[in-house]
């Protein structure tokens, strides 16, 4: 059994995904081929591969009355969902558009996951323990104060920097013990374009924290100061990539929380994203535990 809790405290969104021949540039329209509506938010992706990967998991946060389904599709998982409140004024929305090739481009509309108050924050931080696990993505307001908290709490914190908006240039992250980026967001917060150097950058900054560097097709990196790894890849076609970092981030933190050490932690992890982007949509991809497990053992 679980030793610890994971308390994310996230955002929720309703996914509009439209299949397209190519992504859109400047001043193109695109004729979809299909469209659908799917649950989404990195925090709600996250919550639940982590329930799926056998975690224990709190979620906070916010939604409009448009958004009250996307409680149930996370309490039916089994996650603990009396800290999302409703507010007024709509949910949280994406537009996604998905290519042939799997390839996304996404835009968000922050609803209401920029409308939590200091009592969200306070609850989500009440009664954290040693064993437990604070998860923090860039899609809610305020998270400079929601970092402040953290430092007084006994749980370890980790930060999904994602998505990048320039708001995290200003943020303290001396209470980030597991730092998770992909190559965007590694250049963003470290200013250096090539990854290896931006996560050299990152380690030299926050020496006491992991900071796990994704690169999609090409695995990832994983820095701890002066100490690097490398994991690869699991082969997949890919049909849909959206949810592949959030598959990631959910079987990561719920392998951390079962007592795995980061290496298999990242497997676990590496293994979810993968199955993730052989799926459509972003919530509804993320696999089950025994699917993971299953390629882990293949």
């Amino acid at each position: 059994m679980p030793c610890g809790r994971l308390v994310n405290l996230g955002s929720l969104c309703v996914d509009n995904v439209y299949a397209v021949p190519n992504i859109a540039a400047a001043g193109e329209t695109v004729a979809s081929v299909s469209h659908a509506v799917h649950p989404g938010g990195k925090g709600l992706n996250q919550s639940l591969a982590a329930a799926k990967a056998g975690a224990a998991v709190a979620h906070f946060g916010c939604v409009g009355a448009d958004g009250r389904w996307l409680k149930d599709v996370l309490a039916n998982a089994g996650v603990d969902v009396r800290g999302v409140r409703e507010v007024a004024g709509a949910s949280g929305h994406a537009v996604i558009q998905v290519n042939s090739r799997g390839e996304n481009a996404i835009t968000i509309a922050g609803g209401a996951n920029r409308r939590l108050t200091e009592a969200d924050f306070n609850a989500a931080c009440a009664g954290l323990g040693d064993a437990d696990w604070l998860l923090l993505q860039n899609e809610i307001n305020d998270l400079e104060r929601v970092l402040a908290l953290a430092e007084d709490t006994p749980a370890r914190v980790a930060f999904n920097v994602a998505p990048v908006d320039g708001r995290e240039q200003a943020y303290d992250l001396a209470a980030v013990d597991l730092l998770i980026v992909n190559e965007v967001e590694a250049a963003a917060l470290a200013g250096v374009a090539e990854p290896d150097a931006a996560l050299s950058a990152l380690a030299a900054h926050y020496p006491d924290c992991d900071v796990a560097l994704t690169l999609g097709r090409d695995g990832l990196l994983l820095a701890r100061g002066a100490e690097r790894s490398r994991l690869a890849a699991f082969p997949v076609q890919a049909v849909d990539e959206t949810a592949a970092g959030d598959a990631f981030v959910g079987y990561l933190m719920a392998a951390l929380i079962d007592g795995c050490d980061m290496q298999e932690a990242l497997r676990r992890g590496a293994a979810a994203g993968a199955l993730a982007v052989t799926q459509a949509g972003a919530a509804t991809s993320i696999p089950e535990r025994a699917a993971v497990l299953e390629l882990l053992d293949g």
